[in-house]
């Protein structure tokens, strides 16, 4: 059948991009992958979230642990205070302080010689803790993560907030910001009978150690995404737009009009897409290439068949103001009758010629009974008349559907043609025979003479252009030799073939047939 042709009314509207049209496909294939890894980045967001929701649970085990050491202070005597106070602290690993109800302080674990609780100096340790320290205020910067005030010891336990609310009778709990950006937590509650309050002071180092290792863990996760990401960017840069260049600046080079010299890359190891378009676009041009030649060919063929019938017309002209003899002149205006004649036939059929392409492809095929198509046209043949008593005769026996899908008036021209050349290559009183054979998914039309037949040498030739060998007892110049190619062309336009073979009863003349596919289309 006859293959599809896009409308030349799409546009591809459902295939446009809007901004991204002007992005190059490199680009978007970065940023596609760029987006993906910023998701991914996101993460850190998420351990600013941790970090926080960690922190929180800190502070309400921190409170906790004052009311427990609040009450165990308030009931025990105040000779074992200071004993129990110490253990407390090496248990809980806090600094305890103890105040009276107007802020003096009590009693405090470090006066007592307990280090539980130390600040490290960032000024004194490694250049890794410095560059994690770095990372740290980095990162709480991007992720806009709120900055807990710095730690300092104050004098007087009401400069502490905890101790204030502590000693209205309430827990509170607080963080702070070790100068190596540790968390500091601080937590106060009441003694029994608000006898004072107590709090504790803890460094949280393990908090930020475990933020640090999940943050390294993420950022190693990060990065080898990344350089997979790169990797597969690059990866599809180098399998989808290198050869999309490629083939983008043949086809430039094709419009250039280059189309000979032009080889487009086929890809014959893909069979994607690209590999698709690739052999599609190098189909294209060679069909291109070939419809040029032919088109070449054609104006060579064209300026050499005009030549003749000019070179015979001019030299009968010249020769006609020389002559007297009025039996020669009428020769002469005789020849130039017929070279005029030639000439517009031949210019007929090679516009005719030219224009078949364009107009098979804009022709609209729709479903044709064949079977009526070929008896009309006999019966217009005989009705017409047939010269030398040349009989014709339709033979159609198969009762089955001949329908076909394609343009009437053409295919009605190319039997036209077959019929007229049989009829000219037929002897006198011969019989040109026409049938229709339904066989399987085509149909067969034969149109069989009884002349002199087709060598079998010359049974591609005479499908060219200006091939022409006509019967001795036709007048010179009634055919252009553009009949089988004109026939020819109209089938393979219709998704048939055409060729001529000998006839199977052995008897004189040729078979010609003319292979249509049926109509498969509801």
């Amino acid at each position: 059948m006859v293959p599809d042709i896009a409308s030349p009314k799409s546009d591809g509207s459902d295939l446009a991009l809007r901004w991204s049209g002007r992005v190059s496909l490199t680009r978007r294939i970065l940023a596609v992958n760029i987006f993906a890894l910023l998701m991914l980045a996101g993460g850190f967001f998420y351990l600013d979230s941790y970090r926080s929701r960690i922190l929180d649970s800190r502070v309400e085990q921190a409170m906790r642990e004052a009311r427990l050491v609040a009450e165990a202070l308030s009931a025990a005597t105040p000779d074992r205070r200071d004993l129990l106070m110490l253990r407390l602290a090496r248990d809980t690993g806090a600094r305890l302080r103890l105040y009276a109800p107007d802020g003096t302080i009590i009693a405090d674990t470090r006066a007592m010689g307990d280090r539980s609780f130390l600040l490290r100096d960032p000024d004194k340790e490694g250049w890794r803790k410095r560059v994690a320290r770095f990372l740290d205020a980095g990162i709480d910067t991007v992720v806009g993560a709120v900055r807990a005030p710095l730690y300092r010891e104050r004098r007087g336990g009401m400069t502490w907030p905890d101790v204030r609310t502590a000693t209205a009778g309430r827990a509170s709990g607080t963080v702070w910001r070790a100068p190596d950006r540790t968390p500091v937590i601080t937590a106060a509650a009441p003694l029994v009978n608000r006898a004072g309050s107590v709090m504790t002071t803890t460094n949280a180092r393990d908090v930020t150690q475990t933020v640090r290792v999940e943050r390294l863990w993420l950022g190693i996760v990060l990065l080898i995404v990344t350089l997979v990401s790169i990797l597969l960017s690059l990866f599809l840069a180098r399998t989808i737009v290198r050869p999309l260049r490629r083939l983008a600046r043949a086809a430039v080079r094709v419009r250039l009009g280059r189309a000979r010299e032009v080889v487009v890359p086929r890809l014959p190891d893909r069979g994607d897409e690209i590999g698709m378009l690739a052999r599609a676009l190098s189909d294209m041009s060679q069909a291109l290439r070939a419809r040029i030649d032919a088109t070449e060919a054609f104006a060579a063929d064209v300026t050499h068949e005009l030549k003749n019938p000019l070179a015979s017309l001019r030299s009968a002209v010249d020769v006609f103001g020389t002559v007297d003899d009025p039996a020669l002149r009428e020769r002469l205006l005789t020849i130039v009758r017929d070279d005029v004649h030639r000439l517009d036939r031949l210019i007929s059929d090679i516009s005719d010629a030219s224009r078949l392409d364009a107009q098979l492809s804009r022709a609209k095929f729709e479903p044709l009974d064949l079977a009526a198509l070929l008896a009309a046209l006999v019966r217009a043949r005989i009705d017409r008349g047939v010269e030398r008593d040349v009989r014709l005769r339709l033979d159609i026996t198969d009762d089955r559907a001949l329908t076909v899908f394609g343009d009437g008036a053409r295919l009605e021209r190319v039997f036209a043609n077959l019929v007229d050349n049989a009829i000219s290559f037929s002897p006198d009183g011969g019989t040109v025979a026409l049938s229709a054979l339904n066989s399987d998914a085509a149909l067969d039309v034969r149109i069989e003479d009884e002349g002199p037949g087709v060598p079998e040498e010359a049974r591609e030739e005479i499908f060219r252009r200006f091939h022409s060998v006509r019967p001795d007892v036709e007048a010179f110049g009634r055919h252009s030799g553009l009949g089988l190619a004109i026939a020819r062309t109209i089938v393979e336009a219709h998704g048939g073939s055409i060729h001529v073979e000998s006839r199977e009863d052995r008897l004189g003349g040729a078979r010609f047939v003319v292979r249509l596919p049926l109509n498969d289309r509801s």
